[in-house]
């Protein structure tokens, strides 16, 4: 491939990660302790794809392939916030198709402007007065920055054109492209000049279509012979494929009915992205067109072999590119294949709809997985609000540790721990098995208030009906006197009797 286009690029995103907060305590003149005033962290950037139609390639994404956005400041004193960090925005081509390292489709990016964040910043940390409440009314801890998102994903460009030249090197592909559209590109007799896809917009009557040659394909193109695998995907998004076929080669064992074999043999063999062509290539229209017919030999062959391709069921044209023969008809018969082909993919593409999918009442937004062996299990606590919360802690900080106990224990973690088997001291580990937080599980103590029931009720005032009455508590009180006025009495006639010494 030139070094000027490339279609396909792994990249290496990284968004920001979110500014902390700050713990500080307001202090002004004749006030030393005015409170807590710190202020939250600025959120992180994100990395975001741009569609942009003055984009042709991904070369600058070839050379750079590591990107990242700003992070997050963090906040400060009096009630300062952290200034957020700046989107990282990378423009691409239209028809890039955003996939993860699994080859999953991630995104299909169609449309000038279209955007598709591709990593998402880390939120910023709270600080210490976000977190003051009625009952903590001066924390002394503020919660940590999120990490924003890091990983790899691929980007692979696929033309968009509605009609596709395909054929071996040298067939006049290109000559076709620039006269019967306003490209211009680069024409030469030896095989594989044109290495990157050509577009051109062709006009025909009322109808507007795109046509792009594809760079030559050999025999063993679907398995990444030749340079046919790299440009077979630009091939997708094409509804009507054209078999451009050199009736003037004079190489052996070559032939228009064996050219047409080979190439159909590897349509059948490339296996597209069944959500950005729809049918596969083999199953799309297909026509033929016996270029070169300005060579008497090449327009006598090509005479002689439109016969038994009609009867193959299909669409023959004979043209010269260079005469500027049969160009006409090719156009409004492409015109007319477009539009039908249109036609059909708006017929069977169903209206988009908004699914909301709330989340159920029920929903704790977190599950227990029970791991390892079983005289030492291990308990896996994955979702996503614990593994934010444990990345927003400062471990340093015992008041923090503390609120995060609190946190996890009104989500219901310690409850759902009892019941998946979690003992004091069994291993709790909350987090990406590659970030993640692990500790000896003590099940937090109930402290006097949660002793006295529910809102709104006093178990103190259960026990009215064995509350002692005045009468009992003055008999209490005299049995007490009596049983002091006796101990008294005891001792003195003790004394009395001469009786000093202590029993051993």
């Amino acid at each position: 491939m030139a070094t000027n286009f490339v279609d396909r690029v792994l990249l290496h995103v990284s968004a920001g990660k979110g500014g902390h907060g700050v713990a500080s305590v307001k202090r002004e003149k004749f006030k030393p302790l005015g409170g807590p005033d710190g202020g939250n962290g600025g959120r992180g950037g994100d990395v975001v794809l741009e569609v942009d139609t003055q984009v042709t390639t991904l070369l600058e994404y070839h050379h750079t392939p590591n990107r990242k956005a700003t992070n997050g400041k963090p906040g400060a004193g009096d009630e300062r916030n952290g200034a957020d960090g700046e989107d990282l925005v990378l423009r691409v081509p239209e028809g890039t198709v955003v996939k993860d390292t699994r080859g999953e489709i991630l995104a299909d990016l169609v449309g000038d402007g279209v955007r598709f964040i591709v990593a998402r910043g880390g939120r910023g940390g709270l600080g210490n007065k976000a977190l003051s409440s009625p009952r903590r009314k001066a924390p002394g801890f503020a919660l940590l920055g999120e990490p924003g998102d890091e990983f790899d994903v691929v980007l692979e460009l696929k033309t968009l054109a509605d009609v596709a030249l395909i054929g071996f090197p040298s067939a006049g592909k290109s000559s076709l492209v620039s006269v019967m559209s306003a490209a211009k590109p680069k024409i030469a007799d030896y095989p594989f000049t044109t290495l990157v896809p050509n577009l051109g917009v062709v006009t025909a009557g009322s109808e507007r279509y795109t046509i792009a040659d594809v760079p030559g394909l050999i025999p063993g193109a679907s398995q990444g012979k030749g340079l046919g695998l790299e440009f077979l995907r630009h091939v997708e998004r094409c509804s009507v494929l054209v078999h451009v076929v050199d009736c003037a080669t004079l190489e052996p064992g070559r032939d228009p009915m064996t050219d047409l074999d080979v190439i159909e043999h590897e349509l059948s063999e490339y296996v597209p992205d069944a959500t950005l062509g729809g049918k596969p290539l083999a199953e799309r229209t297909r026509i033929v067109v016996l270029n070169k017919a300005d060579v008497p030999d090449a327009l006598e062959l090509a005479e002689f072999v439109k016969p038994d391709l009609e009867a193959r069921g299909l669409e023959v044209h004979i043209v010269s590119a260079v005469a500027h023969r049969g160009l006409k008809e090719l156009s409004f018969s492409l015109a007319k294949h477009v539009a039908r082909a249109r036609a059909e993919i708006e017929r069977d593409t169903a209206p988009t709809r908004t699914v909301l999918r709330p989340k159920a009442v029920d929903d704790s937004g977190f599950t227990i997985k029970k791991e390892g062996p079983a005289d030492e299990p291990v308990f896996r606590v994955v979702g996503e609000r614990p593994t934010r919360w444990v990345r927003q802690t400062d471990f340093a900080n015992d008041e923090a540790v503390g609120y995060l106990a609190d946190r996890l224990a009104r989500l219901g973690v310690e409850e759902a721990l009892f019941k998946a088997g979690a003992v004091p001291g069994s291993t709790v580990v909350i987090g990406p098995a590659d970030n993640a937080v692990v500790f000896d599980w003590e099940p937090t103590l109930q402290a006097g208030a949660e002793l006295l029931g529910a809102r709104g009720t006093d178990l103190r005032l259960d026990e009215g009906a064995s509350r002692p009455t005045r009468s009992e508590k003055r008999e209490d009180f005299h049995a007490r006197k009596d049983a002091q006025r006796e101990a008294r009495e005891e001792l003195w006639t003790e004394r009395d009797a001469g009786v000093w010494t202590d029993d051993e």
